[in-house]
């Protein structure tokens, strides 16, 4: 008899030209994510190839029970690094059947403002570092704490190694090679300052490619930490006290921003930022003014300000930045359980589309 992960593992690309394509989309809160499989005649490399399909949006929050029916729209593909071969991990939309975009769906919003002639020519670049913290599943307390207790102060774990320092490295050095795997760009991880919270980065990706690789990544991590039995915590300040909370600062950068004299024009985006800090405070995620407190190496919620190398500040600018006269700028402002297609795309409206 075979054994449960023989089955698992099994390669059906001997056997049948037949590929499983999971379709993957955001859920009724906007940061949870769901998703179901179908069974494809052979493989599949453009999403717009891939059949439309539907589920029950009155049992994810996002649909009476009336008229419960939505409509996904395939919209980019990644490798599937748990079934493997020509399997295939699929982002979608969410959409009425009468085509109309549900409330949930940031997505559309954002594809409008990325496919503007203003935008598609400054070819905006973005990184996303997101931040996140594993828990223990029956207690909900970070990982490698003491149950109903704390460790030892911040200080010794930022990027540590040691058993009394990293925990859950091996959910974090699986992620990476999944993503990788995936066809996604991740760029790189690291142990962030409170224990049992890590980091990866996704990027430089372009337009609306850096919200569906970072909700792929998003999945897959989900997946890998279902099978490790821990869960995954996108709460922007996890545990109260005197611990860093959880962000997704946001790199970014334009084609005039890269080039020589990009210095000055990444000044006028980043005033531009400070004029609508409300509006973009207000997008950035729930739960950020517990995070945004003005410790904890953020600025204070209801304060925009700006510098160089100063992870103190809403907007930072790096010193190769500064010194090159062009390049990128760090919106720090995301909390960790932001959606990466409303930050990407006002950022990019703000300084690019937007008359002050």
């Amino acid at each position: 008899m075979s054994l449960l992960s023989d089955l698992i593992n099994l390669d059906i690309s001997d056997s049948t030209e037949k590929v499983i394509a999971e379709y993957i989309w955001v859920g009724g809160s906007g940061t949870d994510l769901r998703s179901k499989a179908r069974t494809l005649p052979g493989p599949v490399s453009d999403p717009s190839k891939l059949p439309k399909w539907n589920y029950d949006g009155s049992s994810t929050g996002q649909a009476p029970g009336e008229d419960s029916e939505v409509i996904l729209y395939p919209q980019a593909i990644f490798k599937d690094p748990f079934r493997r071969g020509n399997n295939i991990l699929v982002i979608c939309d969410a959409y009425t059947p009468a085509g109309v975009p549900i409330p949930t769906n940031k997505r559309a919003a954002a594809a409008k403002i990325f496919s503007h002639p203003d935008v598609v020519a400054e070819v905006p670049w973005y990184g996303i570092e997101q931040e996140y913290t594993l828990l223990q599943k029956d207690v909900n307390w970070p990982l490698g704490w003491p149950v109903g207790g704390y460790p030892g102060p911040q200080g010794p774990y930022y990027c540590a190694a040691g058993a009394d320092k990293a925990f859950g490295r091996d959910i974090v050095d699986s992620h990476y090679k999944a993503c990788l795997y995936a066809g996604i760009n991740i760029s790189g991880i690291n142990g962030e300052v409170m224990p049992g919270q890590w980091e990866f980065q996704v990027g430089p990706s372009v337009g609306i490619s850096a919200g569906d690789e970072l909700w792929a990544a998003r999945y897959i991590l989900e997946r890998i930490t279902e099978i490790a039995g821990v869960v995954l915590s996108l709460d922007p300040k996890p545990i109260q006290g005197d611990w860093n909370g959880a962000g997704a600062h946001t790199n970014y950068s334009t084609k005039s921003m890269r080039a020589d004299g990009g210095y000055e024009i990444i000044k006028k985006a980043i005033e531009k930022l400070g004029l609508r800090h409300k509006e973009h405070i207000a997008a950035y995620g729930e739960g950020n003014e517990r995070r945004l407190t003005g410790k904890h190496e953020t600025a204070d919620i209801n304060t925009f300000k700006w510098g160089v190398a100063n992870r103190g500040a809403s907007i930072r600018v790096g010193r190769d930045t500064e010194k090159e006269g062009k390049g990128y700028f760090e919106d720090r402002r995301p909390a960790s359980n932001m959606d990466p297609y409303v930050v990407t795309s006002l950022v990019a409206e703000t300084t690019l589309l937007w008359k002050p």
